[in-house]
């Protein structure tokens, strides 16, 4: 039976289970065996990830056909004015790209978020605030080049919601198990139109029941249950060639079946 994980990421933290270049890794956090994260976090961002071995469940998360909204809890430099936010909300042109319109306000009041180990820099003349963005992409860093766009740079980034999952009250480095069913990508319902919209006006993509996305394996192919697309907000990386060494030294890790993380998918992001 396929298994459903969600985890508050701690900052410093890989979205894998191969430790690399001496950052720790997911392996530390006795998650169940043959997870494998649906999507990525960078290193020092925090907040919900979700970790599955439901391979078809990974690909229409992560493919960018099949938008899914992203909101995150992002502190920033300064208090930005009402125009940087409407920039932010229109689309900002960033590198060789345009952002596509987001959800972006200012958090009220503001929210009590725990203290990171390491803290955030503090400069007393300079005072910072929490935006709650909410992007339906997922492009190399992204929210933290919105930011610095427009003038104020991202201090602290936490991941708060992926669709209908919640971070909720868990701590840094705690995880629950959660059923199938208390995953609403839109996908499931009968009723549910394959384009629609944020309350703010994003447009998602859903994709439609029985609708299979070109280039995915049947639904009984499960190999891609791997960490293959790049985050909203973080690595660029395209899977996880390493992840075969997820067993190594990891409380018997060695005895889930061997995948291919990302083997049917690659993101075109």
């Amino acid at each position: 039976m396929p298994q459903y994980i969600l985890f508050h990421k701690p900052y410093g933290v890989l979205s894998q289970f191969t430790p690399e270049d001496g950052a720790r890794s997911l392996a530390e956090f006795d998650l169940p065996p043959g997870v494998y994260p649906a999507g990525r976090l960078d290193k020092d961002s925090e907040g919900l990830l979700l970790l599955t071995d439901d391979g078809p469940l990974i690909e229409q998360l992560l493919h960018p056909r099949h938008q899914k909204p992203k909101t995150y809890w992002v502190l920033v430099e300064r208090l930005p004015d009402a125009a940087a936010l409407e920039k932010m909300r229109a689309g900002l042109r960033i590198e060789d790209y345009t952002t596509l319109p987001c959800q972006v306000q200012l958090l009220e009041p503001q929210p009590a978020v725990a203290p990171r180990d390491p803290p955030v820099r503090v400069r007393k003349s300079v005072q910072d605030f929490w935006l709650a963005i909410t992007v339906v992409e997922g492009k190399n860093r992204q929210v933290r080049k919105m930011t610095a766009a427009i003038g104020h740079p991202t201090l602290r980034l936490q991941r708060r919601s992926i669709a209908n999952l919640e971070l909720g009250d868990l701590a840094p480095g705690q995880w629950k198990s959660i059923a199938r069913a208390d995953i609403h990508w839109g996908v499931d319902a009968a009723d549910t139109p394959a384009d629609r919209t944020t309350a703010g006006g994003v447009a998602v993509r859903y994709r439609s029941p029985g609708e299979r996305t070109r280039g995915a394996p049947p639904g009984g192919d499960r190999r891609g249950a791997g960490s293959a697309g790049r985050n909203d907000a973080g690595s660029a990386r395209t899977g996880d060639g390493k992840r075969n060494g997820k067993g190594s030294g990891n409380g018997g890790r060695n005895a889930a079946p061997t995948r291919q993380p990302g083997s049917w998918f690659t993101s075109k992001k």
